[in-house]
């Protein structure tokens, strides 16, 4: 199985990076390709919501020029994708909903009949690191993520919230087996 994993995090070594490379490794140890996209490297723009991306609904498209259409292009070519961020302000890093909010290019029709979607089928989760507990805290990054499995017509393939981290060294043996657990999930 192909596996995109969508780093959000400022941090290139930060505590977001930690587990998801600990996914990453078990992936790879279970046979799966994976590419591993830090976002923070490259030029995102947000949605403009202008719906030029509807007008050829048989590929990603988008005119604006920077590098999410190529990262929408590598999710599309993938079986599975792992959104990953650290938890601001009770959602996703700006650089990770950059990427959420322009996947509206991948499918037309929502709430109509004909709803097609690039990315039907997808396995998709979320990672989320937080250094708060999961109470008053992640709910809110968790619901969002799982509703845009409806018009990504993809299957939520799991989701992991690892609390109150303070720094990558700190996480231990039983973060690295959630991470483990996750990784295995996903590719059930």
């Amino acid at each position: 199985m192909k596996v995109v994993l969508l780093q959000g995090s400022a941090r290139k070594k930060g505590n977001t990076a930690k587990v998801l490379g600990w996914v990453e490794e078990e992936l790879l140890t279970l046979g799966h390709g994976v590419e591993s996209i830090y976002l923070n490297s490259k030029n995102l723009k947000g949605c403009m919501g202008c719906a030029k991306c509807k007008e050829r609904p048989d590929e990603v498209g988008c005119m604006q020029k920077d590098d999410i259409p190529d990262i929408l292009g590598k999710m599309v070519n993938s079986q599975a994708v792992v959104f990953a961020s650290p938890l601001y302000f009770w959602g996703v890093t700006a650089q990770l909903k950059a990427v959420i909010d322009r996947t509206y290019s991948l499918y037309t029709n929502y709430h109509k009949p004909g709803h097609a979607s690039l990315v039907e089928g997808q396995r998709q989760a979320l990672l989320v690191t937080g250094g708060g507990p999961w109470d008053n805290n992640a709910e809110a990054a968790f619901t969002a993520f799982g509703r845009i499995q409806n018009p990504h017509k993809a299957v939520n393939a799991g989701e992991l919230f690892i609390d109150n981290c303070t720094t990558p060294g700190d996480m231990g043996e039983a973060v690295k087996q959630q991470a483990l657990e996750f990784a295995r999930k996903i590719v059930a």
